[in-house]
């Protein structure tokens, strides 16, 4: 048994994506005129590429369910976890996502991905999401707080779930 769930874009995100590459592009052209193609305008331009092509490379592609684990597949990263390692699946509101802040990865571009922090809670969370709706938080027998989105929150939700209810019935 293995099942998929492809990410899909929402519009806020590819508005903010779209937001981001324009200015990007526009401090780098106002940076090569004001300089005249000096040194800090090409400084600008290999930071502004190494760090957009980092970004995409940790975007989120598609959640994969197997019976022994549950797989988070972006373009070059993999993160795996065991089923049997997964202690709660709940989904989560868009409200209670308004105390987070991102310390180390991408907020916007392509998605929200990375580190973040809950200042609610005062503590360090995961995501790998395409869209602030239909998010999805599983927590692992770690203590580790993962969100993930996905358009079919509950199927998603009932497949975690029916694992963890057949483990404990063993």
């Amino acid at each position: 048994m293995e099942q998929r769930f492809t990410y899909r874009c929402d519009r806020r995100t590819l508005y903010w994506t779209a937001l981001y590459v324009v200015c990007y592009i526009g401090l780098g052209i106002g940076l090569y005129y004001l300089y005249e193609g000096g040194y800090f305008s090409a400084w600008f331009a290999t930071c502004v590429g190494a760090l957009l092509v980092l970004m995409a490379l940790s975007i989120p592609r598609k959640l994969v369910v197997t019976e022994e684990k549950f797989e988070i597949r972006c373009l070059l990263d993999m993160t795996e976890i065991a089923r049997n390692e997964i202690a709660s699946v709940r989904r989560v509101e868009s409200q209670e996502l308004r105390w987070l802040i991102p310390f180390f990865g991408g907020c916007g571009f392509f998605g929200y991905y990375g580190h973040f922090f809950d200042l609610r809670h005062a503590e360090h969370l995961v995501i790998y999401a395409s869209e602030w709706r239909n998010m999805v938080e599983i927590t692992t027998i770690y203590d580790d707080r993962i969100f993930v989105s996905c358009a079919e929150p509950e199927t998603l939700i009932g497949l975690l779930l029916s694992e963890e209810e057949h483990s404990t019935n063993e």
